[in-house]
């Protein structure tokens, strides 16, 4: 006769309950994150372009500190740091923003479904496979410097369709992200809500910026 061994189950159980819990802290964090940038975007969008960049690089800022105090156990702090980075984003996409809202208003509301969609679809995925996507991180930070390196070459070269191509390669590889994102937070800790929780936000951000261009038809 077999015999069933029901040890096992309170683990299982208990493991389940902790990836809710994480999930559930990661996806709130990235939602709050996401009202801050939406309040920087109302509060900056009198604001000049030039003051955008003084933002982004606040921003950066933002992302460096949030990583080392959650390394340090500096919870409060890093969560601090990952509004400002939504409060200060908003600000700097607030004068471009402004003038979709003024001058082609559809594509705001498009390029927000389009990404709530695509980052549903990449999330899922990322999130139920069972495989550990560490291995794609090498190869996304390193397709991104290309696309970076891609976008720069067409501020001083004429290519055709460039901006296109740039949005669309854009799309490729921060779905990627999400999807790596996703396959992290699965296998994540609650030390690690914060970073995960940063990095799940600038997908979102970026990927609805490539949508507005596309949508948008601007550079």
């Amino acid at each position: 006769m077999s015999t069933i061994d029901h040890s096992a189950t309170p683990a299982v159980q208990l493991e389940g309950d902790r990836a809710h819990t994480v999930f559930g802290q990661v996806m709130g964090l990235v939602a709050f994150t996401l009202g801050f940038l939406a309040l920087g975007a109302y509060i900056g969008r009198d604001l000049s372009g030039g003051a955008g960049l003084l933002f982004f690089l606040a921003g950066f800022a933002c992302i460096f500190g949030l990583n080392i105090a959650s390394a340090r156990g500096a919870e409060q702090l890093a969560m601090a740091l990952l509004f400002g980075l939504g409060l200060f984003l908003g600000l700097a996409v607030a004068p471009v923003l402004n003038d979709y809202a003024k001058a082609e208003p559809a594509a705001l509301w498009q390029a927000a479904g389009a990404t709530a969609g695509f980052v549903a679809a990449c999330g899922s995925y990322g999130y139920a496979t069972r495989r550990d996507l560490s291995s794609w991180s090498r190869v996304l930070f390193w397709a991104l410097l290309a696309l970076i390196v891609f976008g720069v070459v067409t501020l001083f070269v004429s290519i055709p369709n460039g901006n296109l191509i740039y949005a669309v390669l854009g799309l490729v590889i921060f779905g990627g992200y999400t999807i790596f994102d996703f396959n992290r937070l699965r296998r994540a800790g609650s030390q690690s809500a914060v970073p995960i929780a940063a990095g799940i936000f600038l997908d979102v951000f970026n990927i609805f910026l490539f949508f507005l261009q596309l949508f948008g038809g601007r550079d």
